[in-house]
């Protein structure tokens, strides 16, 4: 073959891949669950290994003015999560509006404003002030972002969410005032405010989509029980639980009104359910993380009355909880606005929910009755987060990182 032949093969293919990286690059920045959503994902799995790392081997973290537990709560907090609610609203909102939300480089800023923040909570707090200003602008521009399409549609029903949003930039901003000194109870206004309000959010959320996507997913008629009535009163006394364990600290209120949640939603639950979830993994997925959610409750009153460990309480919020549903609606809202069908996901998509659903069951349950195995537990339930969160990349990273399907933008 001639030499020029070979050369402008070369050329030829390295066009290519250029054009294939372009293609990459561009796609991911198209709207805000591609690059949220596989940055959360990687993010989850690193910062996992790192606290199993610091839980089970004693690797020592740089740590002032904060404990190793606060770091690693508020990094799953505010770092995990709220990539994935950045992700999941700035999609919604386009949706919500029918108005576009960033993208291209207004999206890769604020995508870059969180990644360095969590790339700087990977040394402990030895640069917690640098990452503090890169949080705090991360989370102002997403509620700016989000916001924007909301005031301009005039969508005001979406005001409560977005309230729910800037309460989260306060809670972080609380967090970052404890570690300096300049609020006393800074540092657990913004990690228990940070939890509570996430949780707030997805029962909001939940009472909205869950109902709707379990009628059209079943693949049969079916009307299930959703009064206002559960929504508006569980919202009320959920709100005084909030106050309650924030600033009160009443063991009595909270108790009260964690068992009255308990049995608000436990009626909801009972409302939702029909046998046709079981045969949808992206149904019966977050049916159960909105069960363990209520389990939260349960073994939050249980706390306040029999002495059951209130952190099995917060595992329940927060592994079942939130680490389910999230990854339910990561893998829901990818498949749709990727052009895919929603009744064929996947197939290692009940591997994913299996690993978690079996980690947050470990982690929450079993220390009720075998608690002489807490540590096994413990190590047990982080691994199988950390396999769930490998299967989701391996799974949807090239579904994210690739145009839609059926050619439509987004």
């Amino acid at each position: 073959m001639p030499v020029w032949k070979k050369w402008s093969m070369k050329s030829i293919m390295l066009q290519i891949g250029m054009n294939s990286m372009t293609t990459i690059n561009i796609t991911l920045l198209n709207l805000g669950f591609r690059i949220f959503f596989l940055g959360a994902a990687v993010y989850s799995v690193v910062i996992m290994l790192l606290w199993t790392s610091v839980y089970t081997l004693n690797i020592s973290l740089p740590m002032s003015g904060i404990s190793v537990f606060q770091w690693h709560a508020h990094e799953m907090i505010f770092g995990y999560a709220m990539a994935v609610i950045a992700g999941f609203l700035l999609t919604a909102v386009k949706n919500w509006t029918n108005i576009q939300t960033v993208q291209g480089l207004p999206l890769a800023i604020i995508f870059c404003l969180w990644l360095i923040a969590r790339l700087l909570f990977l040394f402990g707090s030895s640069f917690i002030n640098i990452a503090a200003f890169f949080d705090l602008l991360f989370i102002l521009l997403v509620i700016v972002a989000a916001s924007h399409p909301v005031i301009k549609s005039r969508n005001w029903r979406q005001l409560g969410i977005l309230s729910k949003l800037v309460l989260l930039a306060l809670a972080n901003l609380g967090f970052y005032l404890g570690h300096a000194g300049y609020l006393e109870q800074g540092l657990y206004w913004g990690i228990y405010g940070g939890l509570y309000l996430i949780i707030g959010l997805i029962l909001t959320l939940g009472s909205r989509v869950i109902p709707f996507f379990i009628e059209r997913g079943v693949g049969y008629t079916v009307a299930l029980y959703n009064p206002k009535w559960i929504t508006l009163s569980g919202l009320i006394v959920f709100l005084v639980f909030f106050i309650s364990e924030l600033f009160l600290h009443n063991e009595n209120i909270s108790g009260i009104t964690s068992a009255a949640l308990f049995i608000l939603y436990s009626i909801r639950l009972i409302g939702w359910y029909t046998p046709g979830i079981w045969k949808k993994s992206l149904l019966w997925s977050l049916y159960l993380a909105m069960l363990f959610i209520n389990i939260g409750f349960l073994l939050f009153a249980l706390s306040t009355y029999i002495g059951i460990s209130k952190f099995l309480a917060l595992h329940a919020f927060a592994y079942g909880g939130i680490g389910v549903i999230t990854l339910g609606m990561m893998a829901r809202v990818t498949i749709g606005h990727t052009g895919r069908d929603i009744n064929s996901p996947p197939a290692t998509l009940k591997f994913i929910f299996s690993s978690i659903l079996t980690g947050a069951l470990l982690r929450v349950l079993l220390p009720l009755f075998a608690p002489e195995y807490y540590s096994t537990w413990i190590i047990s339930s982080q691994l199988l987060w950390i396999v769930a969160f490998l299967l989701f990349i391996v799974t949807y990273a090239p579904l994210l990182i690739r145009p839609r399907i059926d050619g439509q933008p987004g």
